[in-house]
């Protein structure tokens, strides 16, 4: 992973520390934060962060200022894979709107 995927990384771990179910891998060229098994968000290539979120907030998010469908490769991810640009989130509070998002649906998503 590049400079702006780490700095993005250490953001994400810093603002979420408190979080004692979080654990953290490295997947798909990026690192990964997961809650019980499950891929919560990711830091990218590049700093864009990978969101996971409902379907339904999905399709809402998407009108997010720098929010697009998360690409891997060649293949659009499902709807409730966001990428989100890094001019989206270069302040903490912006960071953090995106990661309480994808901690709210965690939970509903298996």
């Amino acid at each position: 992973m590049d400079d702006a995927g780490n700095e993005l990384a250490d953001r994400i771990r810093a603002l979420l520390s408190a979080d004692v179910a979080l654990e953290e891998r490295r997947m798909f060229g990026s690192r990964a934060f997961l809650v019980e098994g499950r891929i919560l968000v990711g830091a990218r290539k590049g700093g864009v962060l990978l969101v996971r979120v409902t379907t339904e907030h999905g399709a809402a998010f998407l009108t997010q200022p720098g929010a697009t469908p998360a690409v891997m490769g060649a293949r659009t991810m499902s709807p409730n894979w966001l990428d989100v640009a890094p001019s989206a989130i270069e302040d903490d509070d912006a960071l953090m709107f995106w990661l309480d998002a994808a901690r709210e649906d965690s939970a509903t998503l298996s």
